[in-house]
C-alpha cells in the first residue's frame, strides 16, 4: 500500500524527536497503522543543520507554505508553536485537504474552535494528544476510553516546571527565586518563565481538557488562572505538617449551572496519587461516574514522549485517512452539532475547601471574632491551629467547602479588624474524593 507522506513544520526538540522515534520504530509503526509513514518534507530555519541531521529522500525547506501546499503531503505535523503563524499553517493546511497533527496547545487553546469547524467543513482531522501532558495518552483516554462515561471533573498536575519547583520547594526548603534558577540551569524552565510559573501553560492544556471532558467549546479566554511565583515557603512548610502538598492543579467540574476551569496553587492530601507526583512529572486524574477515578501519569514534556503522543496521532490518522468523515472520533469527542452552551463560571462561584493563614495580636476574643466573621459568610471551620510568631501569633483555618466569593467578603472584613496584622493567606483545598 502507498505509504503516508508526512510534513514536518519544525525540527526542533520535539520534531527531531518525531524523526529519531520514527526512524528508530518504523517497522513496528508501519505493522501497526497499515502501511508506512515516511516524512517527506521538513520544513526549519536552518536549513543547513537540519540538512546535516537528516538522510535519505527528504526535501528540506525554509518555507513552511511550501510544505503544507505540496500536493504530495497527506499529513501536515506542526511542532512550532506560538499561534500567529502558525494559525494561518494550520488553516492553509486544512483549505488544501490535509490532516494535521499538532503539539501545540496554545494554539488550539486560542483558536481551536476556528480549526475544529473549519477541519469539520473540509473533511479532515486535526489531532492533539501531544499538546497535553507530553507522553501520557490522556486525549484518547477522555476522548475514546472514557465514552460511557458522564465525566463530573478532572484535576491535573499538567505543567512539569512548577511541579519539579514546588517538589524542590517542599523537600529542600528553598525559596522559589532559588528553584526557579536551578530549573533554568537544568533546563527545565525557560529564560521567560512566565507562561509556566504563573499557569498560563496548565490553563492552555486544562482548556482543551475541560472541552473533551463536557463537550463545551474552546473557551480559555475564560478561566481562571494564577501561578506559584507569590507562593512562600512558610505555606508549603504548614501545609506538609497539616497533612497536605501544594501542587499547581488545573482544576475543571461540571455543576448544574455550568463548568469550572480553574488553575492555580492548591492544597492536597498527601495519602492522594496525586499528590505524590514529583519532579517534572505530570498527572491528570478523571472522575466519570461509570468508571470511578482514574490517573494517567507519566513524562508531561520531553523529546521522545511527546514525539510517542505525536506518532500516535500519526498512526490514528493513517488508519482513519480514507474514512467517510463523519464515521471518525469528533475532535472534541462530542459531535460538533451536539456541543453544549454550558457556561464558564467564574471564580467567584467556585465551590471548594480553603487554607487561611494571618498574623493577629495574641490577645483575648481573636479567634471568636474571626469565627463570627467565618460563620456569618457561612463558611464553616474544619481545624484550626495557632502557633507563637514575632508580635503576636500566627493562626491557619483550613475551612470546609465554601462559596469563593463569601471567602473573598470574609477575608476583607478580617482584615478590617484592629488585631489583625497581616493579610490573609488564602489557597485552595481539594480533597479529590
Amino acid at each position: 500500500m502507498k505509504p503516508i507522506k508526512v510534513g514536518l513544520l519544525g525540527l526542533g526538540v520535539v520534531g527531531g524527536g518525531v524523526w529519531d522515534v520514527l526512524r528508530r520504530n518504523g517497522e513496528e509503526i508501519s505493522r501497526r497503522a497499515g502501511r508506512r509513514i515516511e516524512v517527506a518534507a521538513i520544513a526549519v530555519r536552518d536549513v543547513a543543520k537540519a540538512r546535516a541531521r537528516v538522510d535519505g529522500d527528504v526535501t528540506v525547506t525554509a518555507d513552511p507554505y511550501a510544505v503544507v501546499r505540496d500536493p504530495a503531503i497527506d499529513i501536515v505535523v506542526e511542532l512550532i508553536g506560538g499561534s500567529t503563524l502558525t494559525r494561518e499553517l494550520v488553516l492553509e493546511a486544512i483549505a488544501q485537504g490535509k490532516h494535521v497533527v499538532t503539539a501545540n496547545k496554545a494554539l488550539l487553546a486560542v483558536h481551536g474552535n476556528e480549526i475544529f469547524a473549519a477541519a469539520s467543513k473540509r473533511g479532515v482531522m486535526v489531532t492533539f494528544e501531544a499538546a497535553v501532558a507530553g507522553g501520557i495518552p490522556i486525549i484518547k483516554a477522555i476522548r475514546e476510553g472514557l465514552t460511557a462515561n458522564r465525566i463530573g471533573w478532572l484535576a491535573g498536575i499538567i505543567n512539569g516546571t512548577t511541579n519539579f519547583i514546588l517538589s524542590e520547594m517542599r523537600s529542600k526548603g528553598l525559596p522559589f527565586a532559588t528553584v526557579l534558577a536551578e530549573a533554568q540551569r537544568l533546563g527545565y524552565a525557560e529564560a521567560d518563565p512566565t507562561f509556566d510559573v504563573e499557569g498560563v501553560d496548565a490553563a492552555h492544556k486544562l482548556t482543551l481538557l475541560a472541552s473533551l471532558a463536557f463537550g463545551v467549546p474552546v473557551q480559555f479566554d475564560k478561566a481562571h488562572i494564577e501561578g506559584i511565583s507569590k507562593l512562600e515557603q512558610e505555606d508549603i512548610v504548614h501545609a506538609e505538617r497539616l497533612g497536605y502538598r501544594i501542587k499547581l492543579l488545573g482544576v475543571t467540574r461540571r455543576r448544574a449551572d455550568g463548568i469550572e476551569l480553574r488553575v492555580h496553587p492548591a492544597l492536597v492530601p498527601a495519602q492522594r496519587l496525586l499528590a505524590n507526583v514529583e519532579g517534572a512529572m505530570n498527572a491528570v486524574l478523571v472522575w466519570g461516574d461509570a468508571v470511578g477515578a482514574t490517573l494517567y501519569y507519566g513524562q508531561g514534556a520531553g523529546a521522545e514522549p511527546t514525539a510517542s503522543a505525536v506518532i500516535a496521532d500519526l498512526v490514528d490518522v493513517t488508519r482513519l485517512h480514507t474514512a467517510d468523515p463523519h464515521n471518525r472520533v469528533p475532535h472534541l469527542a462530542f459531535q460538533p452539532d451536539a456541543l453544549s452552551d454550558l457556561p464558564i463560571l467564574p471564580i467567584s462561584e467556585v465551590h471548594t475547601a480553603y487554607y487561611l493563614r494571618l498574623k493577629v495580636q495574641d490577645q483575648p476574643g481573636v479567634l471568636a471574632d474571626i469565627a463570627g466573621i467565618l460563620s456569618r459568610a457561612g463558611i464553616s471551620i474544619g481545624s484550626m491551629i495557632q502557633e507563637p510568631a514575632e508580635d503576636g501569633a500566627t493562626i491557619i483555618f483550613l475551612t470546609h467547602e465554601a462559596v469563593e466569593r463569601n471567602v473573598d467578603e470574609a477575608i476583607a472584613s478580617i482584615e478590617q479588624l484592629p488585631f489583625v496584622h497581616s493579610r490573609v493567606t488564602r489557597l485552595r483545598l481539594e480533597n479529590l474524593k
